[in-house]
Order: structure tokens, then sequence, then C-alpha cells
């Protein structure tokens, strides 16, 4: 079986080719949309991002980044199309709740006290397995913005997980 098409070479993909290139990414996209939006309504905001990705297939290029990059920020845009929708004129961008000490070696609880750019570069860069420049395509930041997120996020989680 030969590896799936992407939308940049030839044709655009039909349906049953655009499932097998989103196939090996599909585990990461649920995951990341259980961060996003919870458990409940995950499914929903994974559905959604694969519905506008089949919509914007022929946008994708390699040379912009990978396939799950692209896919991932497809996935991050739907969420903050959310976001705005259920909370409009929501500034808040942080959990300010501080693990309880039964939690501090809960690496979950430690990323939820993080602040949302920081918690994004943490999930996208470890869970995602990008690379910083994907990370950067993804949250449209540079390079250097992801590595001192990161930075950060990476000082504050060794003050909350010891």
């Amino acid at each position: 079986m030969s590896a799936p098409r992407t939308p940049r070479e030839g044709a655009t993909l039909d349906a049953p080719e655009f499932a097998d290139w989103v196939r090996p990414h599909l585990s990461v996209l649920s995951a990341l949309a259980v961060r996003s939006v919870g458990t409940a309504d995950a499914e929903d905001l994974v559905q959604d991002a694969l519905v506008r990705a089949w919509r914007r297939r022929s946008t994708y290029r390699t040379e912009l980044g990978s396939e799950r990059a692209w896919l991932i920020g497809v996935l991050y845009d739907q969420a903050r199309r959310r976001r705005v929708r259920a909370r409009p004129g929501s500034t808040s961008e942080r959990d300010e709740r501080q693990p309880a000490p039964e939690e501090r070696l809960d690496v979950e609880a430690a990323i939820r006290t993080l602040p949302r750019r920081q918690r994004e570069v943490v999930t996208l860069y470890y869970l995602a397995d990008l690379s910083v420049e994907d990370v950067a395509r993804v949250l449209s930041i540079s390079t250097g913005s992801v590595k001192s997120h990161l930075s950060d996020a990476r000082t504050r989680l060794r003050e909350v997980l010891t």
C-alpha cells in the first residue's frame, strides 16, 4: 500500500484519500480537542476541524509545515472560534487555581496552572510532538516566542511539581 498523497501532489484529494491522509493524526487531534474544549465537546470539535480541513485541503503546502501542524492549526482555529462564540468578550487567559498538595506531582494539573499560550506551546511541543518551527506556524508566533514560552513553562512546571 502506498503512502497517502498530499493535497499538493497533483489533483485535490478525494474523500477516501483525504481520510487516509488524516487518519495518522486523528489520535493527536482528539487529544488536543479534549484539552481545548473538554471531553463532552471534543468529538464535535474534531469533526468541525475535519470539515474545515476538507474544504481547505487545496491550501495545504508542505513548505509551510508538516501535515500534522496544518491539521492542528485548523483544529486550534476551530477551537478559538468556539471560545469566541461561547464567551464573547472574555479576556481570561489563565486558570489561577494552584494545585492542591496531593496534585503536586500531577503533570496535567501543573500544566493547567500555566497561562494559555504556555499551555498551548507545551501541548503542541510535547504531546503533538511538533517542532519549534511547526508550533510557531500553528500559533502564528515567532520561533523565539515558542522557545521563550517553553522556557518559562518549564521553569513554572519545575516550581509546581517540586
